[in-house]
């Protein structure tokens, strides 16, 4: 790709695919963040909970709307989401994350100095209660992990790849823009209700191509208390979609060690804590 022009990727080949759900009070905040990018590119929003609300903004904005039928399914609503952005490069969006406005510039820009690309995503802030949230020991342990991939540019790192996952997650699936033409039609698959995104990186992880790692804060991945993981992590339900997760690369007795020192990292969802 580098070097010759005509595979070059611009903004006309990036859609932001906005997932939303129910009547997010964030929804709004994400849009136009959106639509405030530095490089704009395309922005639509998907949905299988139709509502005068989601209709009333994608009005407003006058963006695209999708509506998926069927039944209640995360991985599905993401996977529509996949599909209907028909440009090359597609961001799968939360409802209630906001993007930096140079985000989509700096993924064109990275895209357009690699080869072989699978997916690119970012360094991020957390926010809570409005606020940016300092970096606590779990943002700072991603860094850590994240950090060879800063120097395994144009080269397969599939290996490394596996070992970084088999220690957590420690990519923000917000952040993330997927290179449509060299990844399967479906992504995601269902059975994860906090993990989807975990299970598609391992997955991933095994194909040919890169991890691309923008070490740069281009998104602020918002933690409140009505979100989906802060919901699973109440109830446990996290807990043992991870342990699924350590046994792809672990013993079992091991996957389970792993399992109890990685949900320290569980108390730092607090939205009441550590903000600045």
């Amino acid at each position: 790709m580098e070097g010759d022009k005509d595979e070059m990727y611009t903004e006309k080949d990036h859609t932001f695919a906005v997932c939303a759900y129910g009547e997010s009070e964030y929804l709004e905040h994400t849009i136009q963040s959106l639509l405030l990018q530095n490089k704009k590119g395309a922005v639509i929003i998907v949905t299988s909970t139709p509502n005068q609300h989601i209709k009333k903004v994608s009005y407003k904005y006058n963006l695209p709307l999708y509506i998926r039928k069927g039944e209640d399914d995360i991985a599905k609503d993401w996977n529509y989401a996949f599909y209907k952005a028909t440009t090359k490069l597609v961001t799968i969006c939360h409802q209630d994350d906001i993007y930096s406005a140079y985000y989509t510039e700096e993924v064109i820009r990275r895209m357009n100095k690699e080869r072989n690309v699978l997916i690119v995503f970012s360094d991020y802030w957390e926010r809570t209660n409005e606020k940016k949230r300092k970096e606590n020991f779990l943002i700072k342990i991603k860094k850590v992990m994240l950090f060879p991939l800063k120097y395994l540019r144009g080269r397969p790192n599939m290996l490394m790849r596996r070992f970084i996952l088999s220690f957590g997650n420690p990519i923000c699936c917000p952040s993330v823009t997927y290179v449509k033409e060299n990844l399967p039609k479906r992504i995601f698959r269902s059975g994860f209700k906090s993990n989807l995104d975990w299970d598609a990186w391992e997955r991933m992880s095994m194909y040919e191509g890169n991890f691309i790692y923008i070490h740069k804060k281009l998104i602020e991945h918002r933690i409140h208390t009505k979100s989906t993981t802060s919901i699973l992590i109440a109830n446990k339900e996290r807990t043992k979609e991870d342990l699924r997760m350590f046994c792809r690369f672990w013993p079992k007795s091991l996957a389970k060690i792993l399992n109890r020192f990685y949900h320290i990292s569980e108390t730092f969802n607090d939205v009441g804590e550590m903000d600045e």
